[in-house]
């Protein structure tokens, strides 16, 4: 019997019209000729299912109370069956997802997948990146382990230096003047709520994906292709073998490499009486830790690292060239360049202790992040333009 007449096919089909027209356009939809980068996407939803399936699993179990939270991990990973290996799943992977999530924006800077008319899929990964931030930093608070209290505790009390509101904004985010038994449960509400939040603005970010299509990172090359193959079965394969790749090293990372997914001191119960000789945060967080550290000013710290987000979210309005491809670029592919180094160092100073070494590299890798993305790219926008100009003037007959 032909598929169109099946019974079933027939009953879906009077009931969710949308359903055949869906799923034809996401086997039909038209792929550029893009590199093993792209992958990277269908890597991140992989992490993101592994995230939420595992999360649930753990919620079942955690106990969001000063006197039980701490035990109630213990107790996960030593009593609960393969409690170790959920949980680790959920360390582990938290790693692994900004692992690709940074790579995933750092291919969409690079090959200028922000520029018009893809502004919407890039503010909603920007976005969506925010929200894997605060979720990260949420449920790194959970544990209530000597370094996720005092973490959060300086983390949080940035805030208070934001002039007349900080302190009131800081005891209406936290119930009370320091972190307590009102905090953690405020933060286990949000690690958990936001889980569902990112899903639904995945769904908007794929969906404006579809509305304007992925970026040909040929077009500038001298000899462009804009041929495309439909999605299915070429890019499902290729996506396939990215993820089975992903998953090969998710499973080493928890298997030979246990020791990277935590801090020796959270495996120590908080104590607000005692503060750590070293508080660093999480890996994945920890360049916007070091800018709070490199500006003497609190306040100038927190707007600095607010402002180094905030300038990514307005770089498709900073960088109007007509070229995309930052290595067709040289001045971008410059700037690009440094920024990259720039991040990794940010990283290892947010990981390490504040000497003075790390604190002016800080200084430094800060300089060329604003640099790169408010005087770099705009001039090379503006001599790009020029030079597209001259040559569609020196064109006309």
């Amino acid at each position: 019997m032909n598929d169109n007449t099946h019974p079933t096919r027939s009953w879906l089909d009077s009931r969710l019209p949308f359903l055949r027209p869906f799923c034809q356009h996401m086997t039909r939809f038209p792929m550029p000729p893009v590199n093993l980068l792209w992958t990277l996407g269908a890597c991140l939803m992989v992490a993101f299912g592994l995230m939420v399936v595992s999360g649930l699993f753990l919620s079942l179990h955690y106990q969001p109370d000063l006197a039980q939270a701490f035990d109630s991990v213990e107790a996960m990973e030593r009593r609960v069956p393969s409690g170790w290996l959920i949980r680790s799943i959920h360390t582990g992977g938290v790693s692994l997802l900004f692992a690709a999530l940074y790579l995933h924006v750092g291919r969409g800077l690079w090959y200028g997948s922000y520029k018009a008319p893809r502004e919407l899929v890039w503010l909603s990964g920007l976005f969506l990146m925010l929200l894997f931030m605060t979720t990260a930093f949420a449920g790194y608070v959970l544990p209530w382990g000597q370094m996720s209290y005092w973490g959060a505790t300086v983390i949080t009390h940035a805030v208070e230096a934001i002039p007349g509101i900080g302190h009131g904004l800081l005891v209406y985010l936290l119930g009370e003047d320091t972190l307590g038994g009102v905090a953690l449960h405020r933060f286990f509400i949000l690690h958990f709520t936001l889980g569902f939040i990112i899903a639904a603005v995945v769904g908007l970010h794929i969906l404006c994906l579809h509305g304007t299509g992925s970026s040909n990172p040929t077009l500038d090359s001298p000899h462009p292709d804009r041929t495309t193959r439909p999605f299915a079965p070429f890019y499902v394969v290729k996506d396939c073998l990215a993820v089975c790749v992903f998953l090969a090293l998710f499973a080493g990372l928890i298997f030979f490499l246990p020791g990277l997914l935590g801090k020796l001191d959270n495996i120590i119960p908080a104590n607000p009486l005692k503060t750590p000789t070293d508080i660093t945060p999480e890996w994945y967080l920890a360049p916007w830790f070091a800018m709070l550290r490199a500006v003497p000013s609190r306040l100038g710290g927190l707007i600095a690292a607010a402002t180094s987000l905030l300038v990514l979210f307005i770089l498709p309005w900073l960088d109007q060239s007509p070229r995309h491809n930052a290595t067709y670029r040289p001045l971008a592919r410059m700037g690009l360049g440094l920024f990259f180094i720039a991040f990794i160092i940010l990283i290892l100073a947010g990981m390490n202790r504040a000497t003075p070494l790390w604190v002016w590299l800080s200084r430094g890798a800060m300089l060329v992040w604003f640099l790169t993305f408010l005087g770099l790219l705009p001039l090379a926008a503006y001599r790009e333009r020029q030079a597209s100009d001259a040559s569609t003037q020196g064109d006309a007959p």
